[in-house]
């Protein structure tokens, strides 16, 4: 009999690492490094599991079990109730005194603190900032272990062309530059770019320690209560299992900014000594000179592993995909999708249902092509030249893998186009003569 197990990627993640470990290609230290663990205990109890279930033994046990100490809908309610008409100017410690003493309800005041920020009954207090004190960080132990990035705009050309950006990724155990590129911008569509060439030529690695930039991190103050709230950049490197950290201080992150100052004053004239004027060029001429400059400047690591995480053909059929800028759309009643201005007509027949009303993704590939993602189905459309005229509602319940019997009327965009797309043949020519 098979059995279908269902895994995440970090499960998938784990479960590769743990393949090395068992046949001896890594250590336990760098198999917790590897999987984002605090204790080589952990190591060796996913190792155990392995060796005796197979990849089922991977899988974490409490999924799709409710938690211990969860509280029940009832319970909120009525602690929710009774704050509100009796205790809403209360703090948390007090409000959970009084709830235990009056009405035998008996909830911790840090859950209580919790649930009245959500409910908007307390304002969190920012921690008061010590005075800025430095200390040096020690390097990774490992290549692959973190990444230092960050984008530099300067006149990287000098006059011969206008201000371009670098992006740059430097290696926080080695330090040496792992991959650098200039493009117009530090805008996601160039990030992504970055990154898809990245993961390609080196893998996934562990971490990625970079700024705040609006890229890479959501800075309004409504996103320190909301963590759902998450950049493309955020999204799309939470989906392949890499970790991104971001820095409080350019200091943070010395190396790649560092290292941003010394190419300001090496690069620029490099390039000018091989005459390179177009950023093409300088790209080009950059693999070369990536491999020259580490050779002069890099360190050797504590430890000769690479943690990078190899890309399987799964991952690498998914990274055109997950590397999208990806927005949320509703589909209309006429089956229309409204995106940028256009507006997209769903054809009538689909690879998977399609209802009025439902959330739809739409996917801006690095290609300039536009996908429209129903739970994992690409469905087919038409781009339609104008704004279709506003219906009320179309007689036809969903858009399924099958012809539909309802028949547009003459002036919908789905006749227009069956119309438009039929071609002549000799035999109606000779007809109509």
């Amino acid at each position: 009999m098979n059995f279908l197990i269902t895994l995440t990627m970090q499960e998938i993640n784990r479960h590769k690492i743990a393949e090395k470990l068992i046949n001896k290609k890594i250590s336990e230290e760098a198999a917790r490094k590897m999987m984002g663990l605090k204790s080589v205990r952990q190591v060796r109890r996913i190792k155990k599991r392995v060796l005796d279930q197979g990849i089922e033994g991977i899988r974490h046990k409490s999924r799709g079990r409710p938690g211990n100490r969860k509280f029940t809908n009832a319970f909120i309610k009525k602690t929710m109730t009774t704050l509100k008409e009796r205790y809403s100017d209360f703090k948390p410690t007090f409000a959970s005194e009084k709830l235990l003493e009056n009405h035998n309800i008996k909830i911790n005041k840090e859950s209580l603190r919790q649930l009245m920020i959500a409910w908007g009954l307390w304002k969190p207090k920012l921690r008061k900032q010590p005075g800025k004190r430095r200390v040096w960080r020690s390097r990774m132990d490992n290549y692959g272990e973190m990444q230092q990035f960050d984008g530099s705009y300067h006149n990287w050309l000098e006059d011969r062309g206008g201000e371009s950006c670098l992006l740059l990724t430097v290696d926080d155990a080695t330090g040496k530059i792992t991959k650098a590129k200039l493009d117009q911008n530090e805008g996601v569509i160039a990030v992504f770019n970055f990154w898809l060439e990245y993961f390609e030529q080196h893998g996934l690695p562990c971490s990625i320690y970079l700024d705040k930039f609006s890229t890479y991190k959501i800075n309004h103050p409504s996103a320190v209560d909301n963590k759902d709230l998450k950049t493309q950049f955020e999204r799309a490197m939470n989906q392949v299992g890499v970790k991104t950290i971001t820095a409080h201080s350019p200091e943070a992150k010395g190396r790649v900014e560092r290292m941003n100052g010394t190419l300001q004053d090496r690069l620029v004239k490099e390039l000018r000594l091989a005459g390179i004027s177009t950023i093409e060029e300088a790209n080009k001429f950059l693999e070369t000179y990536i491999h020259k400059f580490n050779k002069q400047f890099a360190v050797v690591p504590k430890q000769q592993e690479n943690l990078h995480k190899s890309i399987d053909k799964r991952l690498k059929a998914q990274l055109p995909q997950i590397l999208s800028v990806q927005s949320q759309r509703k589909v209309n009643n006429d089956y229309t999708i409204m995106f940028k201005n256009q507006f997209f007509q769903l054809d009538e027949k689909q690879s998977t249902t399609v209802f009025k009303k439902d959330t739809v993704i739409v996917e801006e590939r690095l290609t300039g092509k536009v996908e429209i993602n129903l739970k994992g189905h690409l469905l087919n459309y038409q781009v339609l030249p104008e704004r279709p005229k506003k219906m009320k509602d179309i007689p036809l319940v969903a858009l399924t893998n099958r012809p539909a019997p309802y028949i547009p009327p003459e002036n919908h965009p789905w006749r227009r186009i069956q119309i438009n797309s039929i071609k002549p043949t000799n035999k109606s020519i000779n007809k109509t003569i």
